[in-house]
């Protein structure tokens, strides 16, 4: 397959916008196919936080995935996925991909994105940290996952939240060889007025 595949995941944690817009995206690159899978709590989060209906978000991916079946296409190495991306990521499927613990679709996606030394994206969502979640972005970073927490960037000086989601996102898409144009790209830091640098 020519096609550039990748995997959405989305889970319970807050910044189910991330997730969407994801889909959104990669839908205007085109000449990429999507795959999404959404755990329940992932549904209740996007309802909350979105509003938006099950059809409608269904409809921005290529390839849906109930996170039961364990015997989708996405959960075996033999099934050229290129990328993926869980956003958002609770901290509960962020312990599970880094213990290896395959227990549905998503966590089980993930674990072959990293034994195929596949790019595997975690965009997680949680503050404060406690030690439990900064050995578990370890380990998955030991283990070749990216850990990208969406933090947002003022020095482009975001009008809106809309902004800021994008910039996140674009910055997801550029670590899975996504060419994008949605987030300007920093160019070094403009002089004061006065011609000194503060």
């Amino acid at each position: 397959m020519s096609q550039k595949q990748i995997t959405i995941a989305m889970t319970g944690a807050s910044g189910a916008a991330y997730g969407l817009r994801l889909l959104e995206m990669l839908r205007e690159v085109g000449g990429i196919r999507t795959h999404l899978a959404v755990s329940p709590a992932g549904w209740l989060t996007i309802e909350q936080e979105t509003g938006r209906g099950r059809r409608t978000v269904e409809a921005l991916a290529d390839e849906v995935h109930g996170v039961r079946e364990v015997g989708a296409c996405i959960a075996s190495g033999s099934y050229p996925i290129d990328a993926m991306v869980i956003a958002p990521c609770s901290m509960k499927t962020l312990a599970a991909v880094a213990q290896g613990y395959g227990d549905n679709l998503i966590t089980r996606a993930a674990d072959v994105m990293l034994k195929e030394r596949r790019r595997l994206v975690l965009a997680v969502r949680e503050t404060p940290l406690n030690l439990a979640h900064l050995r578990n972005m370890a380990s998955v970073t030991e283990m070749g996952g990216i850990i990208f927490p969406p933090v947002p960037a003022f020095y482009l000086r975001p009008d809106s939240i809309e902004a800021l989601i994008d910039h996140s996102c674009a910055r997801m898409l550029d670590l899975i060889g996504v060419a994008q144009p949605f987030a300007p790209r920093w160019t070094g830091l403009r002089p004061s007025s006065n011609g000194e640098s503060e």
